[in-house]
Formats: structure tokens, sequence, C-alpha cells
């Protein structure tokens, strides 16, 4: 990283108004000077009578001076991707800045203040003005109020910063740039690197482990949000220290972002994958037949020996699940097990009297039937298609039983698909999002057989 240290003198205090009247550039490579730069400037005004005083410089000194327009090409080859840094820095860069607008060049650096960095560096001073800090630092100027001569001064005392205390300015330059959040074996050019596009992206500890999996619509804003804001401080502060790299995988769609982020925390099983690694009780739909020849449902915890209609994550969801069966096949609440009393007990006349034997079983398990064949038709093979991560391409996902079984970013559809092994997880994104999927984007498909597989992405 390569350094600009600077400094100008003007006809006054405002840059809206005053102008520039000399300006010098010291390159600092990070391990000396390697470079510098002076001249006057017109500044195209009368420069005060006090400001001369104060300077040196008099109207006569610029009179053949270059206008600021006519070096700017100049000092833009010599600023352009090097730190900006000056002592009290918003007055030279407020300057510089208005008069490159000027000549309709955006002047955005990363720049640093040797008055801050200096107050971190060496704290305790009696003054932090340049002149001050200087004499108490034994730094020589040889040309006080002049570009060239307080240039250098600048030069020398950031060097003491920069080799006696170079923490002092990684930590200003991540704070001025708004990356403040990063952790600290994390690079800005890394950060930088990362898209602000929908994938899955992985963190990596100093060994190139994976620590954690997580999608994003935007993986930069959401690498950023993991170490910033209030919420969970000591898990943030836990993963900061760990965080040496990130690798990511673009995907196209949030659909598929989720889909790959399930599969590749549950073939890594990272650190902080705290909420998918542990096992999750699994709830399921069941039906059967009583003593008096009524279908009857029951939610239940899974297990085993008995094959669920359907599977639920919660038996809440479930109940939701059970409540829309109901109403569309107006069904018994209480042969589908929420309900304790018969339906007349508290008027309910939703319920067309099966509990209470006035509906015959034979005309009620029509309508029971009915149900169980659309839940088994809705977990039969299903392929949707979605956007892939490029024009041309699109992403493919065959989902048997309601779970994830093959899927792949393809550009024909004779090319093959990956099979991986099915997860109930996949089975509950699916329902989240089916209701937003176009059903020209879904085709009715028969069982696939093949060997199973999870996809490995090398890390």
């Amino acid at each position: 990283m390569e350094y600009a240290i600077v400094d100008i003198e003007t006809t006054g205090g405002n840059f809206r108004n005053g102008g520039i009247t000399e300006i010098a550039v010291v390159i600092h490579d990070g391990e000396s000077i390697v470079q510098e730069y002076q001249t006057l400037i017109n500044p195209e005004q009368s420069i005060p009578a006090y400001i001369t005083g104060l300077t040196g410089i008099d109207n006569e000194m610029v009179a053949d001076a270059p206008t600021f327009e006519e070096i700017a090409e100049e000092l833009i080859e010599l600023l352009e991707g090097r730190v900006f840094v000056a002592h009290s820095v918003n007055f030279d860069y407020g300057f510089i800045r208005e008069f490159f607008s000027r000549v309709d060049y955006e002047f955005k650096p990363a720049k640093l203040c040797t008055v801050r960095l200096s107050r971190k560096a060496f704290p305790g001073q009696r003054s932090y003005s340049l002149g001050r800090i200087c004499e108490q630092l034994d730094i020589p100027i040889l040309a006080r109020h002049r570009a060239m001569g307080d240039a250098k001064a600048t030069a020398i005392l950031f060097d003491k910063v920069l080799k006696g205390h170079s923490d002092v300015i990684s930590s200003s330059l991540k704070r001025n740039s708004g990356e403040s959040f990063l952790p600290p074996n994390f690079s800005l050019s890394k950060f930088r690197e990362i898209p602000k596009a929908c994938g899955v992206y992985y963190m990596l500890n100093d060994k190139g482990k994976v620590i954690y999996v997580g999608k994003a619509i935007n993986i930069q804003e959401r690498f950023k949000g993991h170490f910033s804001g209030q919420s969970h401080p000591h898990l943030k502060q836990q993963l900061k220290a760990e965080v040496f790299d990130l690798k990511w995988q673009l995907t196209g769609t949030e659909f598929m972002a989720l889909m790959v982020e399930t599969l590749e925390i549950k073939r890594i099983w990272p650190k902080y994958n705290a909420a998918l690694k542990l096992p999750r009780t699994l709830w399921g739909l069941f039906s059967y037949q009583d003593g008096n020849g009524y279908t009857r449902f029951q939610i239940a915890k899974m297990n085993k020996s008995l094959q669920p209609l359907e599977t639920f994550f919660s038996s809440d969801e479930a109940k939701e699940y059970l409540k829309t069966g109901i109403n569309t096949y107006e069904l018994c609440p209480k042969l589908c097990g929420l309900r304790k009393v018969n339906c007349k007990v508290i008027q309910d006349s939703s319920c067309l009297g099966a509990c209470a034997s006035e509906e015959k079983p034979k005309e009620y398990n029509s309508r029971a039937q009915d149900f169980i064949q659309k839940i088994k038709e809705s977990k039969g093979g299903l392929k949707i298609e979605f956007p892939g991560r490029e024009e041309e391409e699109k992403a493919i996902c065959i989902f048997e039983a309601g779970m994830l079984t093959e899927y792949g970013f393809v550009k024909n559809d004779d090319e093959p698909l990956e099979r991986v092994r099915p997860y109930p997880e996949t089975s509950y994104l699916l329902k989240q999002f089916f209701h937003q999927i176009d059903p020209e984007q879904i085709q009715v498909i028969a069982p696939r057989k093949g060997p199973q597989t999870v996809l490995s992405f090398d890390f």
C-alpha cells in the first residue's frame, strides 16, 4: 500500500470561495519516501496580506504559476490509488476534492489524519498541532507554513506511526472506509472481492476448515451483517476471532441458495451452524380407521415404525395444514384429533355429523380419501426450473416425496443432474416457497432412480 502525504497553502480557510496557492505531495511506499512533488499554483484571486505574512507567498510569486486545472491531470496520477494523508486531513482533502470536481473528476480516496493517528500512537502530548507535535518528537520542519516543508514533516511523523504503531493505521483505515467491522484476520481487499449477488458462502478458519455456511441475496452485505449490529454479541466475537477467509458459490435465486445451504451444512457440519446441526423433532400426519369404520387423522411425533402421510417440523405447522384439509373436504374436527367433544356440543355446523354417527362412514370416508389422495399427489415427483446464475443457464431441482433428490445448473436439458441425499429440511423449504413458484416452472414427473451422493465443493 502506498500513501500520498499532502500539504497545501491557500488564500483562506473555506474551499468554496478560497483558492490553492501551493501544493506538495510526498509519496511513501510503506517503507520510505520514494517520490516528491511541489508546485506553486495561481489561485486566480488575490492573496490576502495576512496570508502572505503567514506563508510568504504573495501575488507576484503565483502570477506565472499554473492554475489548478493545468496541473489536475498530473496530480490525479500522483494521488490515484494511494491513501490520502495529511495533518488535519479534512482541510487539505476538502480543497482538493472541490477543485477536482471543477474539472469533472470525482475524488474519493481512502484518507488518514496524522492528528488522529498521533493522538492514538503518542497519547498525553500537550498539543497535536503540526508544529508542537514535531517539536515534541524531535521532527525538523525546514520551512514552516510552506507546502513542502510541512509535507515532509508530516511524512516523518507518519513514518514514525507506521513503523511503531502500524495497528493504529490499519484500524483507522478500516474505520474511515466504513469497514471497521471486519475481522482482524480478514483483509479489506478480500472483503471488496465478495460479490453483491445471491449465493452460498463459507467462512474458513486459519487452517482452511469451514466453520460456518450461510446463504444470502447479497453475500457481501450478509457477511458484513455477521460482524455489525448488536444482536448475539458473544457469537459475533467468537466468529470474528476465527474467520480468516471466505469462499462462495453463486446460485442465481434465493430458493437455490436455501437448498444448497441446507445440503452443505448437512455435508460439512460446520462448527457455528448450530440450528441445522441439532436433531429436530419431526411431526407426522397419520390416518387410520376406527372401530366404527370412520377414517381418522392424528398428529403425532414421528417414529420409525409408522409412515406418515406428511411430515412437519412442529405440531402447530401440522395443525394448520390439517385445518386447511378439514375446511376444504368438510371433515370432522373431532375425527381429525383437533377436538375432544362432539361438534354438536359446541354447535359447530360445519361438521356434517360423522362424530355423532349421523353421517354414514361411506360418505365421510369418500371425502377423507380425497384429502389423502391429494396429499399423495403432492408428494409425487416434481421437476422445478429456476433462473440460473447467468443468462443462458437454468437451475433444475428434482423433488421426490417432497424432498430434494437431484439438482444442477445446466444450459441444455440433456445435461445430467447430481443426485443428493434427501433431507426433510428441503421439504420444509419447498412448502415455504411453493406458493411463490409459477405453475409453468413445475412439471410432474415419474420417480427417478439412481445412486445417491452428496455434492462436494472442495472446501
